[in-house]
């Protein structure tokens, strides 16, 4: 089984805040999909910068599907509304931009394990194009798990379960 590529941008965005905790908010706000196949990230560029925030561009990343994590994909492109995970970090040396996407996965599965390792995990909505492709890979790769009668213990079986009521008296 092999895995599947697509080429993306992903775009960060800085939101200034009227707080007394925090001057601003950095999210992710699209994942724009490009074309199938594996990427080379390139430099991230500047869109906006003014007083309604600044929006960094992330160009030329990628999103790999894998046939193992076929159930994730399943569980997202199932949901209300499907969604793109992106993992992403702050800069540890100070510079611009300051929010860095490290990964983006369309799996619930896989988002899971990185919220519970600690990363930062936002959603973005997915893009129709993504989710053509996401649902042509799930009909190609997910088979549900067959249900398994389970069978009960009987208490009562063959005086498992005896209650002495004399005893008690």
């Amino acid at each position: 089984m092999r895995s599947a590529y697509f080429s993306i941008d992903v775009t960060m965005e800085r939101v200034p805040l009227a707080s007394r905790w925090a001057d601003e908010r950095w999210l992710p706000s699209a994942v724009v999909p490009l074309a199938e196949g594996r990427a080379t990230a390139g430099a991230p560029v500047r869109e906006a910068d003014g007083p309604q925030g600044t929006r960094w561009r992330f160009p030329r990343m990628e999103v790999e599907l894998h046939p193992t994590e076929a159930e994730g994909y399943y569980l997202n492109l199932t949901s209300e509304a499907p969604v793109a995970f992106v993992m992403w970090r702050f800069a540890d040396d100070g510079t611009e931009p300051a929010a860095l996407p490290d990964k983006v996965t369309l799996s619930y599965n896989e988002a899971g394990r990185s919220m519970d390792g600690g990363a930062r995990v936002d959603p973005v909505p997915l893009a129709e194009t993504l989710r053509a492709w996401l649902a042509a890979f799930v009909e190609e790769h997910y088979r549900p798990e067959p249900r398994r009668k389970v069978k009960r213990n009987d208490p009562f079986k063959d005086g498992a379960f005896v209650r002495d009521r004399a005893r008690r008296g």
